[in-house]
């Protein structure tokens, strides 16, 4: 999330059950000026109802379901790309490996036009 802040601004993040930490909500909404989280809460088989932290709580209190479902759009995108361009890199140096990533999204970005034209 610090990387991408460089380049990116968010106004609302939506994630899986995995980055729901109470780090991470702070993280995304003091450090990173992100307005709103839409992570499931993972209950860690504590039994509670309601969280103890506070951003944690904020978000199962307003907790945007018709947001969080759109989810599958992104992974449905990087499965596709997973499935299609490989799932690892095979440059060496930072450099290499930088310029892959821009070729499989360029090339990815080409194929959806294609399948639309």
């Amino acid at each position: 999330m610090k990387q991408a802040s460089l380049v990116v601004t968010w106004d609302r993040l939506l994630a899986d059950a995995a980055f729901d930490s109470e780090e991470n909500h702070r993280l995304c909404r003091e450090d990173l000026g992100v307005r709103s989280t839409v992570i499931p809460l993972n209950r860690r088989n504590q039994g509670r109802k309601w969280p103890k932290a506070r951003y944690r709580r904020q978000m199962k209190k307003r907790f945007h379901k018709r947001k969080y479902h759109q989810r599958w759009q992104a992974e449905s995108a990087f499965s596709r790309h997973k499935r299609r361009l490989g799932s690892s890199l095979r440059g060496r140096s930072e450099s290499s490996r930088e310029r892959e990533c821009y070729v499989h999204a360029l090339t990815h970005n080409i194929m959806l036009l294609a399948a639309t034209g």
